[in-house]
């Protein structure tokens, strides 16, 4: 087999599992691992896959721009903002970044609801404008219009200033041995320091995002106390996370 016959064979044996092994695909395709891993960081070069320690794990199928995830998978999105709301309490000071699905859980807040939402998106804060018992405080800083979000030096350091009972966390990519991880390094840094001045942390993934990678790095699993997806607790996709320690819904 040549080597793009066999690279295509393993971005589609990738894109059924999620996650393999190079012991797996060396003797699926019946090469060496040395072949195999000369592969693996030929594939992961150009952004197909993420190569990490033994094998590789698939890239978030998430379009990266904002306006082309607004409108993305809604049904899921609503299903996940209706288990983690329930979270959110009068009171509360609440950190939310910029994800959709953070949008979602937004959209779905009670008229009566009494928070003080800390936030960078631009999104999340017009939707907070309409909700009377909100009380918003928004972090400045440059504008990224991938995200439609605040994401500079500036931004960073308000967070600092802050700390929240609950940060709402959408993610890009969740994975059990690699973490939380983001596709653009700016958005990396402000979901970290959301994470590291709050008290309790929801992370927000439909299932697409889970078993996935990208390049920079968040959060390990143990700073996460609770994982929302759209599928069911008891999904056989969901148990490497119960088994680190997570709650899952």
């Amino acid at each position: 087999m040549k080597k793009e016959e066999r690279q295509q064979t393993i971005l589609e044996y990738l894109s059924k599992e999620h996650r393999v092994t190079s012991a797996e695909l060396s003797e699926y395709l019946s090469v060496s691992e040395d072949t195999i891993r000369r592969d693996l960081k030929e594939l992961s070069d150009q952004g197909l896959l993420k190569a990490v320690r033994g094998g590789a794990v698939a890239p978030s199928p998430m379009p990266l721009h904002y306006r082309k995830r607004e409108k993305h998978d809604l049904e899921n999105k609503k299903i996940i903002a209706e288990k983690a709301i329930s979270y959110l309490k009068d009171g509360q000071i609440v950190f939310i970044d910029g994800g959709t699905t953070s949008l979602a859980l937004v959209e779905s807040f009670p008229h009566n609801l009494r928070l003080t939402v800390i936030t960078n998106s631009f999104p999340v804060a017009m939707l907070v404008e309409d909700l009377p018992n909100i009380e918003l405080i928004f972090a400045g800083g440059r504008m990224c219009k991938t995200s439609f979000t605040t994401s500079s030096m500036e931004t960073l350091d308000f967070f600092k200033n802050f700390r929240a009972d609950v940060c709402i966390l959408g993610i890009c990519s969740i994975h059990h041995e690699r973490g939380i991880t983001a596709s653009l390094y700016d958005d990396s840094q402000i979901k970290k320091n959301m994470i590291q001045n709050s008290n309790f942390i929801i992370a927000l993934s439909s299932s697409e995002k889970i078993d996935t990678a990208e390049p920079y790095f968040v959060s390990q699993l143990k700073d996460i106390d609770v994982l929302v997806s759209n599928i069911s607790p008891d999904d056989e996709i969901l148990k490497n996370y119960k088994n680190k320690g997570l709650t899952v819904l």
